[in-house]
This record gives C-alpha cells, structure tokens and sequence, in this order.
C-alpha cells in the first residue's frame, strides 16, 4: 500500500515530521518480527517486550538516538548440521524500529527467559514544562513605557 500525503503537506506548514512518521509506519506495516507489546507503566514511564527466543544477550544491539529506538538482533548464518523435520521457531536477523516522542529516553533494558524488555521515560526539561501565568490589572508595560518616554520628552 502506498500512502500518498503530498496534497496535505502543501497546506500544512511544519508537519513533516507527523507526515514522514505516518508514511515510515505505513511502508514498515508489512514487517512484524520479533513480535511486540508496548506498554504503558505510568504517565511518563512506557516498556516495550520483544519476543525474541533464541538470541544471546550479545546478539542483540539497543541504539537510541534522538526519537529513535532502534533494535536489531544477529544471527550467524552458520550451517548447522542437524536435520530438522519441522523447523517453527524463528531464528533469523531482524530489525525493529521505535519512533520516540520528544523527551523519551531509555532508561533500562534487560534479556531474560526469550523476552527483551525495555524500558522507557520522558523527562520534560523543567523550561518545557506548562506553566501558570499570573494574570494582573492595569495598562500593558508597552503603553507605560511609551507614557513614561513621552512625559519625559
């Protein structure tokens, strides 16, 4: 499926990030190994469990980077001399890609019993963060200084 967002990236003005994102989702949509649970822990906590039976702790590569959580697994491709008459675990390589939010980082991830598990935080830097604003009466400073500039004038 090919998903076309050219008529809307021409009225929009600094959403390319939201329309590259979805396209990427959609390309990607086809790709579903290692299967996955994204979970969210608490407001600003979310795991990720990958199941992946059958790869060590050093055939596994985590590299985050900024909004991007990317994890692959390595298989060596040595022929193996046993002859299997039914062959349903996957052990191939993979590659799986994570978009992250703003301010998302990795804070732990652990290989225990086939499962790789993830964990997640966003940290919103303190200047980020919504603030209240106090509301007060009286003119603008703007017209107090152009008052203040034209008495002394």
């Amino acid at each position: 499926m090919r998903l076309d967002l050219t008529p809307y990236r021409r009225s929009t003005i600094g959403f390319d990030r939201l329309f590259d994102l979805i396209e990427a989702n959609a390309r990607g949509a086809a790709e579903n190994y290692p299967p996955f649970n994204l979970e969210r822990v608490a407001d600003d906590r979310y795991r990720i469990t990958l199941a992946v039976a059958g790869f060590a702790r050093d055939e596994i590569d985590i590299t985050a980077q900024q909004n991007l959580l990317l994890v692959t697994g390595r298989k060596d491709e040595k022929a193996e001399n046993a002859q299997f008459l039914h062959l349903g675990i996957a052990n191939r390589s993979f590659e799986r890609r994570f978009e992250l939010a703003d301010f998302v980082f990795v804070e732990d991830a652990r290989l225990n019993d086939g499962l790789l598990v993830i964990d997640l935080v966003r940290e919103v830097p303190e200047a980020m963060k919504p603030k209240s604003v106090a509301i007060r009466t009286g003119a603008p400073l703007a017209a107090v200084e152009a008052s203040d500039e034209a008495k002394a004038a």
